[in-house]
């Protein structure tokens, strides 16, 4: 997702290199994902706006979500740090999409290039999320709408793991919490949403995504009943922000 830097600036080294990794079969299809999948396409139907010029797929890779996007833009454009996956994503659309390898810390484009963007499934990689919101903001035009998915620190799964010293990790602490065993990241929704409004992004509207992921839950209902419920908890179960996955529709104010 992110290339090395100096050392006169941040830590931003690799996190998360995709780079020759079949990220769309091993992760996706042989994870038996399908509910995960519909849950973000609900999500991304409900905030993305119907309309814009210009748009693009922050850490898109391989276009997942592609097809949700493509009839909403008059032009779109993956990015990603990945050159493998952006190459499968050019394989699929063709001239339907452009495509952008690069640093997340210092995007590729210039100050208010896009009038909607969408980063879905990174923020777990970043170690520096204000910076990445900074760059997210600054390519983003006045007026513009970006949808952002957070991985959540404050799960139930999470809370109850802490309550019974199964976990160090306190999901009530605001601090980013650093996956045992991993270099991924998880943010409190507090945390998160500060950084927003710090920034200068005006939060529309918050959904609740993915609340039914348990491996219980799947084995034991279809993808489609899953489906119908969580259409119905996404706006439902916002306010309590206890899903593993918390979606953001942000707005960059008009200039004055």
């Amino acid at each position: 997702m992110t290339k090395n830097s100096s050392t006169t600036k941040p830590d931003h080294s690799i996190v998360a290199d995709y780079n020759g990794y079949d990220y769309k079969k091993i992760f996706w299809e042989d994870g038996k994902r399908d509910y995960e999948d519909l849950a973000d396409r609900m999500a991304i139907q409900k905030l993305l706006p119907l309309h814009m010029d210009s748009f693009v797929d922050i850490a898109g890779g391989y276009g997942r979500l592609a097809d949700e996007y493509l009839g909403r833009a008059k032009k779109c454009t993956i990015f990603d740090y990945s050159k493998t996956e952006l190459a499968d994503a050019k394989k699929k659309y063709g001239d339907k999409i452009s495509t952008k390898a690069g640093d997340i810390y210092d995007l590729p484009f210039k100050d208010g290039s896009f009038d909607g963007l969408m980063m879905i499934r990174a923020t777990h990689h970043f170690k520096d999320m204000p910076k990445v919101i900074e760059e997210l903001y600054r390519i983003l035009k006045p007026g513009g709408i970006a949808v952002i998915e957070v991985a959540n620190k404050k799960t139930l799964p999470k809370m109850f793991r802490y309550w019974f010293k199964k976990s160090s990790v306190n999901p009530f602490d605001k601090n980013p919490s650093k996956i045992d065993g991993l270099t991924m990241y998880n943010y409190h929704p507090k945390y998160i949403e500060d950084l927003f409004k710090k920034q200068g992004f005006r939060i529309k509207k918050v959904l609740s995504v993915s609340n039914f992921r348990s491996k219980t839950l799947k084995n034991t209902f279809s993808t489609k009943f899953l489906g119908k419920m969580e259409n119905v908890a996404q706006p439902l179960l916002a306010p309590v922000r206890f899903a593993p996955s918390i979606y953001y529709k942000l707005e960059k104010p008009e200039e004055e």
